[in-house]
């Protein structure tokens, strides 16, 4: 009997070499241990379990006692079925011993650690969804010598994955399918069976470490546009804000997701509100210069900033000029009663007074006080032309600091909308 064991460990135990051996695979997620993005592995822990058929093997259970035995691998053929994405040595405990039925079928159940090749994609961290692939087939034997098949459906593979799953971390097990296909190489043909994992990260400490807190920076910095633009503390604010921004970003770097072949949506997401927050400094450095400087030096306003800003984009915007009580005191200037001004009737009766001989009013007088009151009237023309002058320039100001509030809103509902269709996405996976 020993010998006969032995012979059926040395070639594969068919009595037909033309026939080939049928082997079933079955496959049981056990623990996903880690996601490495940057080296773009997968590691798992398995319970593989694979069956096939000795042909001559076989023996009564009313004269042997007992249906199935337990006999040492190595005493028994074994097919050399690997998983094609290995790229790191197995050092799960191995099983010794093997399970043969009375009708000569084997059972050989298997413990696998298995660090797997995948192809992550990151774009969506954290709410991305993982699609990795475990490739089971024979090493040596092609086609014609070894047949490979499942045990059970993809749905049931699933249901006991998730039954079984004890150790997943932050990720969680969406669907397990699988498919039996034909590897071709040169004239050489292998029959391999592919199981795809597809699983998903949970969000919710990225969510609460990572996007919330920079959502909170990024509204204080919009908020921050109520500020008068004019102000210094607006600008010193702002810059403080970049400073602690800064400074976060450094603390959650080891969070996100390092790999070469792309950038994490979120990644984009941290660099546009840096952006934002510098755009909106040099903003504030820029209305502050234009406020400060060209309007205390009353310059007038180019053309082309009036027709592009005070026009275009002032309606682009709706903003709506306050009403300049300059132009009111204008439009009471004809009709000045303190201005007084020169009249015929006025020289002629000077004239008449004097060729007459008869006392009347000082005239010269009341051409000193003319006088002083038109240069009063022209001081102040020229204060209201500065304060017109002044005031352009504030709207100037006023209407690019208003356009980039508005840009900037957008942006912010725009990444809200994004988070909250990817959030829709993964819970709909």
């Amino acid at each position: 009997m020993r010998e006969e064991v032995i012979r059926y460990s040395d070639a594969r135990p068919v009595i037909s070499l033309s026939t080939p051996t049928n082997v079933s695979v079955d496959l049981t997620l056990y623990g996903i241990l880690g996601v490495n993005e940057k080296a773009q592995v997968l590691e798992t822990f398995l319970w593989v379990r694979m069956t096939w058929q000795i042909e001559g093997l076989s023996w009564d259970p009313a004269e042997c006692g007992t249906k199935k035995i337990s006999l040492p691998r190595e005493k028994i053929w074994v097919p050399d079925i690997v998983i094609n994405e290995f790229v790191d040595d197995d050092v799960s405990q191995a099983c010794p011993y093997v399970y043969v039925n009375h009708t000569g079928h084997i059972r050989y159940d298997r413990m696998l650690r298995l660090v797997s090749a995948c192809n992550l994609q990151i774009f969506s961290f954290p709410f991305d969804i993982q699609n990795c692939s475990f490739t089971f087939g024979s090493y040596m034997h092609t086609i014609k010598d070894v047949r490979v098949s499942p045990v059970l459906s993809s749905k049931e593979m699933t249901i006991n994955s998730k039954r079984y799953l004890q150790a997943s971390g932050e990720w969680e097990l969406v669907d397990i399918l699988g498919d039996t296909n034909i590897l071709k190489f040169g004239i050489d043909e292998w029959d391999i069976i592919t199981f795809w994992v597809v699983i998903k990260r949970r969000p919710i400490l990225y969510v609460v470490n990572l996007i919330i807190p920079s959502s909170f920076l990024l509204i204080i910095d919009l908020l921050s546009f109520y500020l008068p633009p004019h102000s210094v503390d607006r600008s010193s604010f702002k810059m403080t804000l970049i400073l602690g921004y800064t400074v976060f970003l450094l603390i959650m770097n080891d969070l996100l997701p390092s790999t070469a072949n792309g950038t994490p949506l979120i990644g984009i997401y941290f660099s546009v509100c840096l952006a934002l927050m510098t755009i909106s400094l040099l903003e504030t450095v820029l209305i502050t210069c234009v406020l400060h400087h060209n309007s205390m030096k009353y310059r007038e306003v180019p053309h082309w900033v009036q027709v592009l800003v005070m026009r275009f984009i002032a309606r682009l915007i709706c903003y709506n000029f306050p009403e300049d009580p300059l132009a009111k005191i204008e439009g009471k200037q004809e009709t000045n009663p303190w201005v007084i001004q020169p009249s015929e009737s006025t020289s002629s009766q000077h004239t008449s007074t004097n060729a007459s001989g008869t006392m009347t009013l000082d005239v010269p007088e009341l051409r000193q006080i003319s006088q002083d009151l038109r240069d009063m009237n022209t001081y102040l023309s020229i204060l209201r032309k500065e304060d017109h002058l002044q005031n352009q320039w504030c709207h100037v100001g006023y209407i690019l600091d208003f356009l980039l509030f508005r840009i900037y809103l957008l942006i912010i509902i725009g990444y809200a909308l994004v988070i909250i269709c990817m959030w829709c996405i993964w819970m709909n996976q």
